[in-house]
């Protein structure tokens, strides 16, 4: 089965395709938002790119990292675009999917709260996960939503 899991930034969508059969990775990649286009035109655009994606790579199941309820300063653009993918996953054909901040994602991974954070840093390395010190902040959080989706 397949699961993607989404990290939502103001300019860009980090996902990662995860294979629960095979363990691995498939793709980790970054649909980047053209500043071009009017706010109505990038959720369309955001939304349109992720249900190819879950077409394409014919996802089951689904996770999106959602910004922190106790941050001190939410930015408009990333909430709009988190409630777009949560909406395109509502419209798509997936069996199911999640969303939530990092102590879901830790919660749907078996992990305590306290050992996500190092993880995500990378001050930990994620034994599964091949090149997890390669990776990026936000890929990293994207691969940890992936695999927590095959618990959603």
């Amino acid at each position: 089965m397949k699961t993607i899991g989404m990290r939502v930034s103001p300019s860009e969508v980090t996902f990662s395709i995860f294979d629960t059969v095979e363990n691995s990775i498939i793709n980790i990649e970054e649909i980047l938002i053209p500043n071009a286009l009017t706010v109505p035109e990038r959720l369309k655009y955001i939304r349109c790119n992720i249900l190819d994606v879950l077409r394409e790579y014919e996802v089951k199941k689904a996770g999106i990292r959602l910004s922190e309820p106790s941050a001190r300063q939410l930015n408009i653009d990333r909430v709009q675009i988190e409630g777009v993918i949560q909406e395109a996953f509502a419209s798509s054909n997936l069996d199911n999917y999640y969303y939530g901040a990092i102590s879901t994602i830790a919660a749907k991974n078996d992990l305590d709260r306290q050992s996500i954070k190092p993880l995500v840093k990378g001050d930990v390395n994620h034994d599964d996960v091949e090149n997890w010190q390669g990776l990026s902040e936000k890929e990293r959080e994207a691969v940890l939503t992936a695999i927590g989706a095959k618990n959603a």
